[in-house]
This record gives structure tokens, C-alpha cells and sequence, in this order.
């Protein structure tokens, strides 16, 4: 884990589908990314489910939104995060997410955000 101070840390909470939350989240963190912020961005709760591999939105007209997920890096977003304690909960594998994003315990999550000078969540 980075252990820099970083200018922000988002926090991904929700589901991809259903609200624009997710969508938000990720407009606001690719949005600081141009002017070269370094950022942290970790999903938790409901948001694991944004990093799903094989996601199709067709079928409800939608945006995939795994495909945005995947700009993080192109941005340089690297610093990629999922809360361990959210992956046990609902019954998701590591090897079920893209991205490979480290896994974090809650005390290495605490750290991470004692150390960000920004919190964003959605």
C-alpha cells in the first residue's frame, strides 16, 4: 500500500446500475486526475459489484460500466482498493474482479484515509 499522502481517496459504495452515483464517483476522480491529483480509489459495500468481470448493461439500456472502470489506469489511477470485509460479505472471489485491485483490511482502509488530505464517496 502507498503509503504517501495522497490529495484524495474515493470511496465507491454503491452498485453500478440503479442510481448515478457510481458514475459521479468515477467523472469526479477521472476529473482530478487531469490536473494531476494522486488518488486512491477503493470499493467497498455494494460498489465491488463495479468491478465485476463480464458485465453487459444491454439488456437494460445502459452504459457498461465496467468499460469506465477500466479508464481508472489510463488516467493514471493506480492506487486501486477493495475492502476485503465487503468481498466476504457478498460471496465475491478476487479472481472475479478486474482490475486486480488490493485487497484491504478495515485497519489498512482506516490508514489509508488518515492519509489522504480529500474523501470523496458516493
Amino acid at each position: 500500500m502507498t503509503k504517501q499522502c495522497k490529495d484524495f481517496t474515493f470511496l465507491a459504495r454503491t452498485a453500478p446500475y440503479g442510481s448515478d452515483r457510481s458514475s459521479l464517483l468515477l467523472d469526479i476522480a477521472l476529473t482530478s486526475s487531469v490536473f494531476e491529483k494522486k488518488s486512491n480509489y477503493v470499493f467497498m459495500d455494494d460498489g465491488i459489484y463495479q468491478l465485476l468481470k463480464g458485465q453487459n448493461a444491454d439488456h437494460i439500456q445502459a452504459k457498461t460500466f465496467g468499460k469506465a472502470i477500466e479508464a481508472l489506469s489510463l488516467y493514471g489511477i493506480d492506487d486501486i482498493y477493495v475492502l476485503e470485509k465487503s468481498l466476504k460479505e457478498r460471496c465475491v472471489s478476487e479472481k472475479d474482479l478486474m482490475l486486480n485491485p488490493i485487497v484491504l483490511n478495515q485497519n489498512r482502509l482506516k490508514l489509508l484515509i488518515n492519509n489522504s488530505r480529500n474523501l470523496i464517496t458516493l
